[in-house]
């Protein structure tokens, strides 16, 4: 595996990621920013940050799967979220733990969630983007 997560002595630990990640592979991958699109460009889950969160990290595996990959090989994860409040995280972390499941995956990749005022047509309340590194 070209990705090792590690959580250093000195830093806290948090459930739901790894504070570094350590690439040693010699191909990267670039994941575009996905919103919650079916493959026919239809917004998924309108209204529903849990929904739009799943379908975000499900079209993030369709991406690393074309390109070889997998969860297992990301190293960074960056989240964009609508008018973001702390309030909002259980939702969040619903999302993930949905696409998690029907993934069979865990996750933990260093990871940074923004709120933003706006992504690309109203109906979107997510964005996620990974970049990846494979053998």
């Amino acid at each position: 595996m070209a990705v090792t997560l590690v959580n250093p002595t000195g830093l806290p630990k948090i459930d739901v990621y790894r504070q570094v990640s350590i690439a040693t592979g010699s191909k990267l991958v670039f994941v575009a920013g996905q919103v919650a699109w079916d493959a026919e460009g239809v917004t998924v889950g309108e209204g529903d940050l849990a929904a739009q969160v799943e379908r975000c990290y499900l079209n993030v595996g369709t991406a690393l799967a074309e390109a070889g990959g997998s969860f297992d090989d990301v190293a960074k994860l960056t989240a964009y979220v609508v008018d973001w409040t702390p309030d909002k995280m259980p939702l969040f972390l619903e999302g993930i733990a949905r696409a998690a499941a029907k993934l069979g995956i865990t996750p933990l990749a260093p990871a940074s969630l923004l709120g933003v005022a706006a992504l690309d047509i109203p109906e979107h309340l997510v964005e996620i983007e990974a970049v990846a590194v494979l053998d």
